[in-house]
This record gives structure tokens, C-alpha cells and sequence, in this order.
């Protein structure tokens, strides 16, 4: 197994969060790598995500790619809000999705397995969102807790998630910001797996090796046509323009400032 850290232009600090890269025969393991953080992804480590992720798409010889978290406590905790949620904030719009009709994995069409150990929240959960089979650990957790500070999850997530789940556990997870077990996951079909948690790496890796097995164009072209069927480019392009209206408002304001306080929030509609 060949390793390297990537790092897209402009990055910061590489010992403030990186995305990794290893390759194993024709598949590719991404690993976002900030564990004292719990894997919280700076606006720096989402643009090299993207860019790392297009570029194993294009490469021929990777056939699979799977995407984990680093340590044991968390897949990715999701954005990190003290530098990426003030920066959107005085921005007024969507920063993290530059392109309105694209999101996380979404024009990747190369078959993508998430390898989930503990937290897997806020942007932890939009990746898993565009990842194509996901095995998780028996002591991972699900939550998207964006509403509790004024904010939605706009990286695909209102569009993605009553697609792949039924209506009303969507819209429990969405208005509701509540955790749920992985057991529960796997029961709503969120995940394919809840396995053992030293058992969840060697799980997806094994799974990627068998897609990678198979014949390359009939399965490359067996998820673009899944993907591309959707067409969710113009849902995505109205999450983007009601989330910069979220953005703006001044409960997200008062949500943050309490988060970073680490008091209740008081939202006033506004």
C-alpha cells in the first residue's frame, strides 16, 4: 500500500487537517485526517477533499475508492464552525458549495465505500450522503444538529437525504437535529452494515476489492447512469439559494455566537 498527505493550493497549516491518500492495488482509501478535532473539516481541507477525490476519479487505475475518518472517535464531526461558519456567515452566501449544482461526490463516478467509526455529523454526514455504500461501526452515530444553531445542512442534504430514506425518518433527522444509533441507521437503510468497530476498515476495504473486481466500464458506467438519472443539479442549485438566505439571517448569527458560547440559543425568526 502506497501512501501520500494531499494538499490543495492555499492550504494552511498541514497540522491543522489534511486529506490522505493510500492506494491498495486499484483502490484508493481517502482518510480526513484531523483527529484532536474530531475530523472538523476547515473550509481548506472541503476544497482539497474536492480536489483530491476528482483526481483519483480520473485516474484509470483506481477503480474504488473508500473514505474514512482518522482515529476512533469520529468520521468527520462535520464543519469546523469557529473558522468555516464565521467566514460564511460574513460572506452572507454558500461558500462551501461554489458551484450551485454540484455537492460532495456528486459528479463522481467512480464506486465510493464510507468507512464510518464514531461521529458522523453536519459534513461528516453530507459526504456520507454522496457516498455509494457505507459500512459503519456498531459504535458510530448519526446526526445532523445544524437547526439547533439557526443553520441547515446545505451541502446536498435537503435534496439527497428524503431520496435515499423514507419522507418521514428524513424529515425527523432534518427538523429535529436528533443523534441516531448505528443500528437504527442500518434499520432505515442510511447504511449497508453495522459491524464490529475493528472489523469497519477491513469491511469496506474487502468490499471495494469485490467492485473492483468486476469489469470497470460496466460498473463506472452502471453509477453514472444511476447518478446522472437523478438530476439533482437544479434541486442542489435551490438548496444553495434558500441556504444564502439562512446564511443571512440573523437567528444563524445568534446560533453560532451561542455555539461558540456554548449557551442556548434565542431565535427570533429573523
Amino acid at each position: 500500500m502506497t501512501s501520500a498527505h494531499a494538499h490543495a493550493a492555499g492550504d494552511s497549516d498541514p497540522r491543522d487537517g489534511t486529506i490522505e491518500v493510500s492506494t491498495d492495488g486499484p483502490v484508493a482509501l481517502v482518510t480526513i485526517s484531523r483527529p484532536d478535532k474530531l475530523n472538523a473539516m476547515t473550509l481548506e481541507m472541503i476544497r482539497e477533499f474536492s480536489v483530491v477525490t476528482k483526481q483519483l476519479d480520473e485516474d484509470p487505475e483506481i477503480r474504488a475508492i473508500v473514505i474514512t475518518g482518522a482515529g476512533e472517535r469520529a468520521f468527520s464531526a462535520g464543519g469546523d464552525l469557529k473558522s468555516l461558519l464565521p467566514a460564511a456567515l460574513e460572506a452572507g452566501w454558500d461558500i462551501l458549495n461554489p458551484d450551485p449544482t454540484a455537492r460532495f461526490l456528486s459528479s463522481i463516478f467512480t464506486p465510493v465505500i464510507a468507512a464510518v467509526r464514531g461521529a458522523c455529523v453536519g459534513a461528516g454526514f453530507e459526504i456520507l450522503l454522496g457516498t455509494d455504500i457505507r459500512i459503519a461501526g456498531t459504535d458510530s452515530s448519526f446526526a445532523l444538529a445544524e437547526v439547533k444553531w439557526g443553520l441547515i445542512p446545505g451541502s446536498g442534504t435537503n435534496v439527497r437525504l428524503p431520496r435515499q430514506l423514507p419522507w418521514a425518518v428524513a424529515m425527523e433527522l432534518l427538523l429535529t437535529g436528533s443523534t441516531i444509533s448505528a443500528d437504527r441507521a442500518a434499520q432505515v437503510g442510511l447504511i449497508n452494515q453495522a459491524v464490529e468497530p475493528e472489523n469497519v476498515l477491513k469491511t469496506a476495504m474487502d468490499m471495494a476489492q469485490l467492485i473492483a473486481s468486476n469489469g470497470p466500464v460496466a460498473v463506472r458506467t452502471a453509477k453514472e447512469i444511476a447518478v446522472r438519472s437523478l438530476s439533482l443539479g437544479d434541486a442542489f442549485a435551490l438548496e444553495h439559494a434558500l441556504n444564502s438566505r439562512v446564511l443571512g439571517s440573523e437567528d444563524a448569527c445568534e446560533g453560532v455566537a451561542a455555539f461558540q458560547e456554548k449557551r442556548t440559543p434565542k431565535f427570533t425568526g429573523r
